[in-house]
C-alpha cells in the first residue's frame, strides 16, 4: 500500500499539517510506503511580491495561527523581500532527496521551521544551502544538485503528476488504490481528523 503526499513547502496551511502527518506517519501499519511530491505554486520569478498580495498572505499566517494554534514569526514581513516563488525551495526539497534518499523531508521541514519561525527567505538560494548545509548535507553537491537536469525534470514529473490527478489544493494526502488515489485529505485537516480517516482505511 502507498500513501500520496503532496505539499510545498512555503505552503503556510502544509507548514500547519506537519506535525500531524509525522505523528500519522509513527503510527503506519508496516509496510506501507509514503511518495512526497511537490505542488510547486508559484513558478520561478525574481520580481518582489505585490503589496496587495503580501498582505493577503500575512493575513493567512493570522488565520492559520488563530485556527490551528500554529505558530508563525510575523517579522518576516519587516525583515525580508518576500518574492511569489516557491519553486526554488521544492527544487531545494528534491535536490536534497537525491542527494540522501530520505532527507527531502528534513529539507522541506527546515525550511518551513526557517520561513515560518526564523523569519529567513526561502527564495534566496543562499538560505536553501544555508539549510541543506545545516540538515548533514554538503553545501556545494546541494548548489550543483539545485541546477541539475535530473532536479529539474524531477520537479516538471511532480506538477504533470498532479495536473493529471486534478490536484489542486495542499496539503493533500491519498491512499493509492487500483481505481486511483482514494483521497485522504485535501487541505488542511486537523490531527484527530487525520488519524481518524486512516484509522478507518486500517492504515494505523
Amino acid at each position: 500500500m502507498s500513501l500520496i503526499y503532496v505539499m510545498d513547502p512555503m505552503c503556510s496551511w502544509c507548514y500547519a499539517f506537519q506535525p500531524h502527518l509525522r505523528d500519522m506517519i509513527s503510527r503506519l501499519r508496516p509496510g506501507i510506503r509514503i511518495f512526497c511530491y511537490m505542488g510547486g505554486l508559484a513558478p520561478d520569478n525574481d520580481q518582489p511580491m505585490a503589496d496587495e498580495m503580501q498582505q493577503a498572505i500575512a493575513q493567512t499566517w493570522h488565520e492559520i495561527e488563530q485556527r490551528t494554534g500554529t505558530p508563525f514569526n510575523h517579522e518576516f514581513w519587516k525583515q525580508c523581500q518576500p518574492r511569489r516563488s516557491t519553486y526554488p525551495a521544492c527544487r531545494a526539497v528534491i535536490s536534497a532527496d537525491l542527494i540522501s534518499n530520505g532527507s527531502g523531508m528534513l529539507m522541506a521541514e527546515a525550511i518551513q521551521t526557517a520561513y515560518y519561525r526564523e523569519a529567513r527567505n526561502p527564495s534566496d538560494l543562499a538560505v536553501l544551502t544555508d539549510l541543506a548545509e545545516e540538515i548533514g548535507l554538503n553545501r556545494k553537491r546541494f548548489s550543483s544538485q539545485m541546477y541539475s537536469e535530473k532536479t529539474a525534470q524531477t520537479l516538471f514529473e511532480d506538477l504533470d503528476f498532479c495536473q493529471q490527478h486534478g490536484i489542486q489544493g495542499f496539503p493533500f494526502l491519498g491512499l493509492e488504490t487500483k481505481k486511483g488515489i482514494q483521497v485522504i485529505c485535501a487541505g488542511y485537516c486537523s490531527r484527530d481528523q487525520l488519524l481518524q480517516r486512516c484509522a478507518s482505511l486500517e492504515l494505523i
